[in-house]
């Protein structure tokens, strides 16, 4: 059975150990957004642009709905 002592110990040592990782992340720099790493990665890539022309061709062959609510 653990003490209230022993209780108390612990949760300083913890306390102790979650100031020093905030200490630590906050004097890191910030990361970069992943979307920044993102953008422009297929820029030059023909099987893109493939991709890009299918999926123009696949959405203009789908009729618009009369009701923008109905399901196409």
């Amino acid at each position: 059975m653990t003490t209230h002592a022993q209780l108390e110990a612990r949760l300083t040592a913890v306390e102790t150990a979650l100031r020093a990782i905030q200490r630590r992340l906050a004097a890191l720099p910030p990361a970069p957004h992943w979307l920044d790493a993102m953008i422009g990665a297929c820029k030059d890539d023909p099987a893109f642009e493939e991709v890009i022309a299918f999926g123009r061709a696949f959405r203009e062959a789908q009729p618009y709905p009369d009701d923008p609510g109905a399901p196409a």
